[in-house]
C-alpha cells in the first residue's frame, strides 16, 4: 500500500511536467513594432535568428499590412487590418525590407543578425 500511495503522486507530477511543454502559444516576440500615425514605429529593428516580431495595428481604423520585400516577397505578408496583431519568426541571418502596401511610402527593415 505503501507503494501505491507514492506511485499515484510521482505519476502526476511527471504528467504536470509533461503538459506543461504541451503548448500551441506563439512564441514571445522580440521586438514589438507599433503601426501607427501611418508609420512603423520603430521602423528599422535588428532581432536574432529565431525570433519573433510583432507589428500590433493601432492607426484609428485605417487598414494597413506588413507586406516582404526581395526574398520575403509573399512569404512574409499580413492580411489587410485595422486592429489586432501580426508575428513573423525570423530564421535566417540578413537584412529584410518590408512595406505596406495600400501605403507604399510607410517601410521598415528587420536585421537579423547572427
Amino acid at each position: 500500500m505503501k507503494l501505491r500511495t507514492l506511485v499515484v503522486p510521482v505519476a502526476l507530477a511527471a504528467a504536470v511536467v509533461v503538459l506543461a511543454g504541451c503548448s500551441d502559444a506563439a512564441p514571445e516576440p522580440a521586438v514589438t513594432v507599433m503601426v501607427t500615425d501611418m508609420s512603423y514605429q520603430p521602423a528599422d529593428i535588428t532581432v536574432k535568428p529565431g525570433d519573433t516580431v510583432e507589428w500590433v495595428f493601432d492607426d484609428g481604423g485605417m487598414p494597413h499590412d506588413v507586406a516582404g520585400d526581395g526574398p520575403l516577397e509573399g512569404v512574409l505578408q499580413s492580411e489587410l487590418l485595422t486592429e489586432g496583431s501580426y508575428t513573423y519568426t525570423f530564421d535566417e541571418a540578413g537584412e529584410f525590407g518590408y512595406h505596406c502596401t495600400p501605403h507604399p511610402m510607410m517601410v521598415g527593415t528587420v536585421t537579423v543578425e547572427g
